[in-house]
């Protein structure tokens, strides 16, 4: 069976391929460009090999590991007859639930969990179909080899599904995201129609085994009632459902986008379309630094894990620098205040077409 999340390429590797601008116009301007990208990725490469296990991959386990033992905790107080321990395990487990499929989903689909291809898919399928009630093929197809391979390139990964043009602008930016997990497996199902008979039926099982194993102990930990039950797992599942949709929709949306035809190459296609917002303890522990305060740093990097992404921050930031190319940068209540106020600009009309003129 093919692997569900292939081994990602080196970055430098792909500066050459798909770009409609290689083959004509400025060889040396690109050869220098594709010079920047490899020497910048000795340096991460460097960085990497250095690193012992714990600070590649054994920090980031052990903050999943972390949320899993939490949640015994968490199905206990959500039992208590006394409202202060009610509300203390109802945020435990809502916690759990934004690193489990938030963090644990986002590092598997990269396969940034495990060097073992059989293990990488069954992270995979563990954290994006049983914990995020999604199928794991069709997330790493629309997250690694759409999105992260197509960054702000209109038509492809240009983040344009994360917009729904006739809410108002109130209504999307704070209170549509709380539906969040009442769609996701509806979309999920929508996804399977191009699947074999064994991935529906597998992401139908996993789905179904992740809800009912969350309800069930409800049901019989807690000690709720049918309806409570789903209240809570509505609650705990929607919890971090607004900054989700925020963070996805800020760090793309309102950048520089490309036409399919014309796009830079990476190294300026990453610096220009991704932007990174300020450490944030709960977004950074939860979502993780790759989706919080590195994504110019994973997305030039995907196969790095959060913590990686934020050892090479320094590194990556001071290159880009010193080479005179964008490390963009923005608080999340300025994005936020942006898009309020430029709804129209960036989430319903189509975006512009930059064109990077005198730097290709």
């Amino acid at each position: 069976m093919q692997n569900i999340c292939e081994e990602w390429r080196d970055p430098a590797s792909r500066d050459d391929e798909g770009h409609g601008n290689g083959a004509q116009g400025k060889p040396h301007a690109d050869a220098e460009r594709e010079t920047l990208m490899m020497e910048l990725t000795r340096l991460v490469q460097k960085s990497v090999r250095e690193s012992s296990w714990w600070e590649r991959r054994g920090i980031d386990c052990s903050i999943l590991t972390a949320a899993f033992i939490s949640l015994p905790a968490g199905f206990l107080l959500l039992g208590s007859s006394q409202p202060l321990y009610f509300l203390l395990g109802l945020l435990i487990m809502g916690i759990a639930h934004a690193v489990i499929t938030v963090k644990g989903t986002h590092l598997s689909s990269h396969g940034a969990l495990s060097e073992s291809p059989a293990w990488t898919d069954f992270w995979a399928v563990f954290f994006i179909e049983v914990c995020g009630s999604f199928s794991a093929r069709a997330g790493v197809h629309a997250h690694v080899k759409m999105h992260h391979a197509h960054t702000n390139v209109i038509g492809l990964g240009d983040s344009s599904t994360w917009k729904i043009p006739f809410l108002p602008r109130s209504v999307y930016l704070f209170i549509a995201p709380l539906a969040v997990p009442i769609i996701t497996p509806i979309v999920a199902i929508g996804q399977l129609k191009c699947q074999s008979p064994f991935q529906i039926v597998r992401t139908v099982l996993c789905v179904c085994l992740g809800f009912f194993s969350q309800y069930y102990l409800l049901r019989c930990v807690s000690g709720l009632s049918c309806s409570s039950a789903l209240v809570v797992m509505l609650l705990c599942r929607a919890m971090f459902s607004l900054p989700y949709i925020h963070v996805n929709i800020f760090q793309h949306i309102g950048l520089a986008m490309f036409s399919a035809t014309q796009r830079p190459k990476r190294i300026l296609q990453m610096t220009h379309g991704v932007l990174n917002l300020p450490r944030n303890p709960l977004l950074d522990w939860t979502f993780g630094h790759s989706l919080i305060s590195c994504h110019v740093e994973h997305h030039l990097f995907p196969f790095l894990s959060d913590n990686m992404c934020l050892k090479v921050k320094p590194i990556v930031s001071r290159y880009l620098k010193e080479k005179k190319l964008p490390y963009l940068e923005d608080g999340y209540v300025s994005r936020l205040r942006l898009f309020f106020h430029k709804y129209q600009e960036l989430m319903v009309f189509a975006p512009p077409i930059t064109e990077l003129v005198g730097i290709q």
